[in-house]
């Protein structure tokens, strides 16, 4: 049988074991950040990198000591806190790279917010994202997309999104430069809410 070190579960279990996450990492997040702000910000005046330097090493000493010897509360351990709250933040920080790669690959005309983007199709992603990570997340329980694939079938729902998405594709292709300056995204697929509401 292989060694335990050689499989990717055993050498994560002996890094755990090692103290990777209760004390390695949570010294080189601490350490990197107080130092990056500290570089940044220039408290301490001009190239004193070894002062920075001296005070991140000793505030993420601070942190992780007293969590290795179990001297801190529970609810008060910063080393728990960060071990907690940082993958929630990493999904954050995936869904925004995510809605940035829908939004780049479907808008490309108007500037909103400083970023190439209609409004709608920004809308669109989000509420996308949402039921992405949600339905990912186990958030919808209550058997809506059971009910949608009874009712109406997976194929319907299937060629009922490839017609949206190749609709929304031909729109944005056969839409010349001149026409898409004059008339918006929406009228050219055929939504006039103007005369929806008598403007």
């Amino acid at each position: 049988m292989v060694s335990e070190v050689f499989r990717l579960e055993g050498f994560g279990k002996i890094l755990e074991s090692w103290g990777l996450m209760d004390a390695l990492l949570p010294f080189l997040l601490i350490f990197t950040l107080v130092f990056a702000v500290l570089e940044k910000s220039k408290i301490l005046g001009e190239e004193k990198r070894n002062l920075n330097s001296a005070i991140a090493l000793i505030m993420a000493l601070i942190v992780v000591i007293p969590h290795l010897t179990g001297n801190l509360p529970a609810g008060y351990d910063p080393v728990l806190v960060i071990n907690s709250a940082l993958p929630s933040v990493s999904l954050v920080v995936v869904a925004i790279v995510a809605l940035m790669i829908m939004i780049g690959v479907f808008a490309h005309e108007k500037i909103m917010l400083g970023a190439t983007m209609p409004g709608w199709i920004a809308f669109i992603s989000v509420i996308l994202l949402i039921i992405i990570f949600g339905s990912a997340a186990g958030w919808w329980v209550s058997g809506f997309d059971e009910w949608l694939d009874s009712t109406f079938g997976s194929d319907a729902l299937a060629v009922f999104i490839m017609v949206v998405v190749f609709g929304v594709i031909i729109a944005f292709v056969t839409g010349g430069e001149g026409e898409r300056e004059k008339v918006g995204a929406l009228k050219r697929m055929g939504f006039d809410f103007g005369k929806l509401f008598g403007k």
